[in-house]
């Protein structure tokens, strides 16, 4: 009986077999990438009702955090500042700012200004602002430096692997707390020998189980 097909055909099972784990790798390896965080969540950042620079105010007229943030070192959030934050200020300057219409419209209705939040963690997820600050963790270590940015963005991805990093290594990463709002600061060449001696005085012990993290 003659022959159908070429021996060359043997050849093909093997490219399909090659092309289709080739395919399986690409595609698992594009899902991590694209689905991830770091592609996802970096770099988001929504336009706000008011436009707020923080490259300004904090930058510039070097605003501290808590001036805004002002639970940030006693609660679980770093809240979102009322208006009569604002108006502390705006009461006498720049009043007559189109800008600052919804700051003032706010004010005299009593309704609070709808901010969009731009660091977003799951509902599953557990994190304190307070615990993390009292304990060296800067604010530009998560948030970056927001005394640059005209609009606030999202720097790092705030994963759980991202967290875990620092959980598991926090010599690398706290600093003294008296320059925890510090932007731009440069720990000293033995910063390492010196974290790992507060880290034993003080008993700091980020845990790297679920349950501490995850309700």
């Amino acid at each position: 009986m003659p022959q159908i097909f070429p021996k060359r055909a043997n050849v093909l099972p093997t490219v399909s077999l090659f092309g289709l784990v080739g395919g399986g790798i690409v595609s698992v390896l594009l899902v991590w990438y694209y689905f991830s965080p770091e592609y996802t969540d970096v770099g988001y950042a929504p336009e706000q009702p008011v436009p707020y620079s923080h490259a300004f105010h904090v930058g510039e007229l070097g605003l501290q955090c808590q001036y805004c943030h002002s639970n940030v070192e006693v609660s679980a959030h770093a809240n979102i500042p009322p208006t009569q934050t604002c108006m502390n200020c705006h009461g006498q300057i720049k009043t007559d700012s189109q800008k600052l219409l919804p700051v003032r419209e706010s004010w005299s209705t009593d309704e609070p200004i709808e901010w969009i939040n731009v660091h977003m963690l799951p509902d599953y997820a557990r994190f304190s602002h307070a615990v993390h600050v009292n304990n060296g963790v800067a604010c530009e270590t998560c948030h970056g430096r927001v005394d640059q940015m005209e609009v606030v963005s999202q720097v790092e991805p705030l994963s759980m692997g991202w967290c875990l990093e620092c959980h598991r290594q926090p010599e690398l990463y706290i600093r003294p707390n008296e320059e925890v709002t510090t932007m731009g600061y440069t720990q000293p060449a033995d910063f390492v020998e010196r974290n790992l001696e507060r880290i034993a005085d003080d008993n700091i012990q980020p845990p790297t189980n679920c349950s501490a993290c995850h309700y």
